[in-house]
């Protein structure tokens, strides 16, 4: 079993985050149709070259399933929620957006300037920081 976690990057990677969100095992074909690879031949070398690294196994009728969730340092900015990577971020986000808003609804005729320019820059913050992540793990 070879552990060389340095080749999880691009589409390998995306193989291997699609197969962790779907939870359950997948064709070779299946793969190809969901991934949009050209054929079939590409979705089975990024495969064994999971099933390689030892995070992937392979059952007797040759279908793929994740069998290890790993400490790759892109999966530790996403949380799993209900089968789907949601960047840690989101949750500040959302969070900041949630408390900028009610702020400046509250103080809608009086807000302090550097009060609302320091929750709707740190909002913005947040949410291309959220955006970045989401990209970088996706693509």
């Amino acid at each position: 079993m070879v552990r060389d976690l340095s080749e999880l990057k691009g589409r390998t990677l995306k193989v291997y985050l699609y197969l962790l969100g779907r939870g359950e095992a997948v064709g070779v074909r299946e793969l190809q149709r969901e991934m949009g690879f050209s054929s079939p031949s590409i979705a089975h070398y990024h495969l064994e070259k999971l099933r390689e690294m030892g995070v992937v196994s392979k059952d007797h009728s040759g279908r793929y399933r994740a069998s290890e969730k790993i400490d790759v340092d892109i999966l530790r900015m996403f949380v799993m929620l209900g089968g789907r990577l949601i960047p840690r971020f989101f949750f500040y986000a959302v969070f900041m957006s949630t408390l900028t808003a009610l702020y400046l609804l509250q103080h809608i005729f009086s807000p302090d300037p550097y009060a609302a320019t320091f929750a709707i820059t740190s909002s913005t913050i947040l949410w291309y920081e959220t955006i970045n992540v989401w990209r970088k793990g996706v693509t």
